[in-house]
């Protein structure tokens, strides 16, 4: 592609993208969906503008945004979680997906000849989008939530039959049964080849060198390193015949205990979200609506069929799993639509000639209509759960895991002030979370057995990563004046009402804090020379109350008793 058209194709997503976004999240049906929209606008069968023909390969590059998706989840799952969660996991998501493909592929066999090519068909449309459905989730705050776990955890199962999918579809294409064996004993060994190396890249390799990048200050070498890591662990996922997201959530499942978590978020997000829109612009690309409109009614019926056996099915297994109707009803909403790796289960049997070409128009089509509705059936689902008058509490909760502990107090830097008030909160009882830049301090933290994380408190992701959205106080102890006032601007441009301490130099140091935003900004000198002439009046027997009463006033008047003229002379 030559450069003027890619600039002139990059405008053309860009504008159609800024707006559909704009106006969806505006109406409240979410980015994901004006994503979608705007894929179909500037996609290869629009009348229009078009962007680009290469839909496929488009789809197939921005597929590391579902890879980088995945990751993050992984860094938030640790193993202990996932354990907990292994009967979600393990049945109510392998239920689904043997129930739903049962009754979904009896459904295609009236219209497909052969039934294991039926059977295949609907295993396909039981799995549902990890992708769209974590974006919808994330956006909307909800990933912690009842329904959020449940969700996750039978996307999880999704994401592990994608492996047993794929080996079956060579496999309706031989007959011979003794390679078909060979394939399958092979196919497990190179899973479980994957998932050691992934071990012992994951607890060994890769954390050895972040450290050693985080103590030589190395940023950049830090983000090639973890986006090295990723891939890697996609690739090797890939070679073994499993999906390149569930490497990359294996790769970020083992790194989520490090202490450089909230600093490996912070290095993905940027590229996670950009990939991720481009995703979903690839799949409204992928919509041939003049191909679908030649037999609507068809196609109509198939779609509204797979929609109503997965509501169905998801719903009657959430109750039987002992949810409550109104989480049930969110579950069985959020997840009929069918799933991204439908694409390649699709394509990998069109170019084996299980399917023809005209069941993989359709099959692409189904996929794709059904996610662009999934936004209206998830607000359809809210609004049915409303209207039944039930709480997420009125029901039965099965075992899933709470979230850890949500921080309270966000403090700015692990040195010597940022260790006391961590000590101070930690007596206290009052959850927190601490992040500092200097690897050795961040040692310190784990050695003291404190949730120290390493990350630059004044880059905006690593607030992100940290849950400021959820923090009642931030307090920042960092010695560096730029990079607090950095951070406290950030703080109070975006998270307008959260309280922020934080400790200055001096009187000029103070007066940038205050300026930037800063709730209190305490200069670590003045109060310094104020406890200890405190401490000397009270050894003089002054009266408790006039010390209390005198440092009061010399505060509330910005120190200008204690102050010298230099510091008089500057600015406040």
């Amino acid at each position: 592609m030559h450069l003027d058209s890619f600039i002139v194709s990059a405008l053309i997503v860009l504008l159609a993208t800024s707006i559909a976004v704009t106006l969806f999240r505006k109406l409240g049906l979410g980015s994901v969906l004006g994503l979608l929209v705007a894929g179909i606008a500037v996609g290869p069968h629009s009348p229009g503008f078009q962007a680009t023909t290469h839909v496929e390969d488009v789809r197939h590059f921005t597929e590391l945004g579902v890879v980088l998706l995945l990751f993050v989840i992984g860094l938030e799952m640790r193993p202990s979680r996932l354990w907990a969660m292994r009967r979600e996991v393990l049945g109510l998501g392998s239920l689904q997906i043997i129930v739903s493909g049962l009754i979904i592929g009896w459904y295609f066999s009236m219209y497909l000849s052969g039934w294991q090519v039926a059977l295949l068909v609907g295993f396909t449309f039981a799995l549902s989008s990890t992708a769209f459905v974590l974006q919808m989730l994330q956006e909307r705050g909800e990933i912690a939530s009842s329904c959020g776990r449940t969700a996750f955890s039978i996307l999880l199962m999704q994401d592990m039959a994608i492996v047993p999918l794929l080996a079956i579809v060579p496999i309706l294409s031989q007959s011979d049964m003794a390679a078909v064996d060979v394939s399958i004993w092979r196919q497990a060994g190179l899973i479980v080849g994957m998932l050691a190396l992934l071990v012992g890249l994951g607890r060994y390799v890769i954390p050895g060198a972040l450290n050693f990048l985080a103590r030589a200050s190395n940023k950049e070498g830090f983000l090639l390193t973890v986006m090295l890591s990723v891939l890697l662990a996609a690739w090797l996922s890939h070679l073994a015949g499993a999906s390149m997201a569930l490497g990359a959530f294996v790769m970020g499942m083992l790194l989520s205990d490090s202490r450089y978590r909230l600093q490996i978020q912070a290095s993905i997000e940027p590229f996670k979200g950009l990939l991720l829109a481009l995703f979903f612009v690839a799949v409204g690309m992928s919509i041939d609506v003049q191909s679908l409109a030649r037999s609507p009614s068809t196609f109509i019926q198939h779609t509204v069929a797979i929609l109503a056996i997965k509501i169905a099915v998801l719903f009657a297994l959430a109750l039987l799993f002992g949810y409550a109707r109104t989480i049930a009803i969110r579950i069985a909403m959020l997840l009929p639509q069918g799933g991204e790796f439908g694409f390649v289960i699709f394509a990998s049997a069109r170019a084996l000639n299980i399917i023809d070409d005209s069941v993989f128009v359709y099959a692409i089509g189904v996929i794709s209509i059904t996610m662009l509705f999934t936004p209206l059936l998830d607000n359809l689902g809210k609004h049915i759960a409303d209207k039944m008058g039930e709480g997420e509490s009125t029901g039965h909760q099965p075992g899933l895991p709470e979230d850890l502990t949500a921080p309270r107090v966000l403090i700015g830097g692990y040195g010597r002030v940022g260790h006391s008030v961590a000590m101070l909160l930690k007596t206290s009882g009052v959850p927190f979370v601490a992040v500092d830049s200097d690897a050795a301090r961040v040692t310190q933290g784990a050695q003291d057995g404190l949730p120290v994380f390493y990350g630059d408190i004044g880059d905006p992701h690593v607030l992100s990563s940290a849950r400021i959205d959820r923090v009642e106080l931030v307090v920042l102890t960092i010695d560096d004046p730029d990079i607090a006032v950095h951070a406290v601007s950030h703080i109070r441009a975006v998270y307008t009402s959260v309280p922020i301490i934080a400790r200055a130099r001096d009187l000029q140091a103070c007066g940038q804090l205050m300026e930037a935003g800063a709730t209190h900004a305490y200069p670590e000198a003045m109060e310094a020379s104020l406890r200890l002439g405190g401490l000397a009046m009270e050894l003089l027997n002054i009266p408790q109350d006039n010390v209390d009463l005198l440092m009061r006033g010399v505060r509330s008047d910005n120190y200008q008793l204690v102050s010298s003229d230099e510091d008089q002379s500057r600015p406040k």
